[in-house]
């Protein structure tokens, strides 16, 4: 790229306010945001879902960003003051958080536009011609100069960025576009059960990421028709975008490798097992998505903690991982562990198998325990001689969750109950099962 093109996309970044979109849910996911919100959902070993959409606004140059939050928000608030609390307003730089607050009237933030509404006068006030609003809960890593640079040279009122998707994936779950050659959206169909297919792709959609780029005044007026009409439901593609496609110039942006003909890694981890599918494609070889790549680093918080340490070398047993990421912090005390993901201050006591799991922060598995296609919540206790993953119906019985395609979860309310329960059958049993910590890490 030429020093002109660096300039021009550099003076569009400082031009650029960034709002994302985090206080989601994440009802697909469980028990596992039971104690948090989506994006702050541990992933890839140290980070957390929210970094990635920060780490693409450092990377790219855009320095003012806001993050919206809403459901059970602690976790996620507590993480960015600890990791994105650096920045300095008197440099244009910062990271702030906006929780819902009712500035515009009695309601909490009933919908992705309404949260962009309810912070009109923050985005005002930081005087940007460009404004982006980004989704929490996605991995990914993308340069937002190009597609800001795009939005510029199309002459668009908005952008929306997309990525092809089979449309089984998309049903019921994306918004779907359809577009012209000039890639200018003729149709907008949110989440529909039989999405329009790409010409000449069969079985492939146009699936919105849920990132836009709107031209800051044209996007504060349509949130203020939005908010007049009563029959709103206060969402960009349910209502902004259907709306506009027609008078506007309104253009997709699809997410696409230049320098190579594969798809760019992007991940909805929104049920347990594309969380677990996804974190296990970083243990391979050659992952999609390379956590080692300086040139794009994925910032986050995290506490200074010793090295992983794995101890006992014997033929009775062995301290070791196979195939596997293990964090810091982590004690890996004569077990085995293959293939397998470990968050930071994990221990594995002794006589111990762990294969294709992913572990949270904080696990403590206890000794003889054998664990197979498991995600374990942080902090968990696990009692000694737990048998997971082997037998569906019999972790169903002991009150985990066994998802679709047989991945199990467990979590620490879990692990209560079935002490409770096995403690009714055998009271002697209480002190040793009962767990002994409460989740922390959320």
């Amino acid at each position: 790229m030429s020093q002109g093109a660096h300039r021009y996309i550099s003076n569009l970044t400082k031009d650029t306010y960034a709002l994302i979109l985090a206080g989601g849910r994440g009802s697909r996911l469980h028990e596992l945001t039971d104690w948090r919100a989506k994006p702050a959902v541990f992933f890839g070993g140290k980070f957390r879902i929210i970094d990635f959409p920060l780490s693409n606004c450092i990377n790219s140059g855009i320095r003012r960003v806001g993050i919206a939050t809403q459901y059970k928000s602690h976790s996620l608030i507590r993480h960015v003051n600890r990791g994105w609390g650096h920045f300095k307003k008197e440099l244009s730089e910062s990271v702030e958080i906006l929780p819902a607050s009712q500035r515009y009237g009695n309601d909490w933030y009933s919908g992705t536009a309404d949260a962009v509404f309810q912070n009109m006068d923050i985005i005002r006030a930081e005087k940007p011609k460009y404004v982006m609003i980004l989704s929490g809960d996605h991995v990914y890593r993308m340069d937002y100069g190009d597609l800001l640079a795009k939005h510029l040279e199309n002459g668009a009122d908005m952008t929306v960025c997309c990525i092809e998707v089979p449309t089984e994936e998309a049903a019921g779950q994306f918004g779907v576009m359809t577009v012209d050659t000039d890639n200018r959206v003729k149709r907008f169909d949110e989440k529909p059960a039989q999405p329009n297919e790409i010409p000449g792709k069969p079985g492939q959609c146009l699936a919105s990421m849920g990132n836009y780029v709107f031209n800051t005044e044209f996007l504060f007026e349509q949130l203020e028709k939005d908010a007049t009409r009563e029959t709103s439901d206060r969402d960009f593609g349910n209502d902004i975008i259907p709306s506009i496609i027609d008078d506007h110039q309104v253009f997709a942006f699809p997410f696409s490798d230049p320098d190579s003909d594969k798809q760019p890694y992007w991940r909805d981890v929104g049920t347990l097992d594309s969380f677990w599918e996804a974190n296990m494609e970083l243990v391979t070889p050659e992952p999609q998505l390379d956590l080692y790549d300086s040139s794009w680093p994925i910032w986050t918080y995290q506490e200074q903690l010793p090295p992983a340490k794995f101890i006992f070398d014997n033929d009775v047993r062995r301290g070791m991982a196979v195939d596997s990421t293990v964090s810091g912090g982590c004690i890996i005390s004569g077990s085995t562990i293959r293939k397998s993901l470990l968050f930071s201050n994990v221990h594995v006591h002794s006589f111990s198998t762990v294969e294709e799991s992913v572990i949270l922060p904080g696990a403590n598995i206890g000794e003889n325990c054998q664990l197979r296609r498991t995600i374990v919540d942080s902090n968990c206790e696990l009692p000694a001689g737990l048998i997971v993953g082997h037998d569906a119906e019999q972790d169903i019985a002991n009150g985990f969750r066994v998802s679709p395609k047989g991945i199990t979860l467990i979590t620490s309310d879990m692990l209560k109950r079935m002490a409770e329960k096995q403690a009714k059958a055998a009271p002697e049993l209480v002190a040793e099962l009962a767990p002994k910590t409460t989740p922390e890490l959320v």
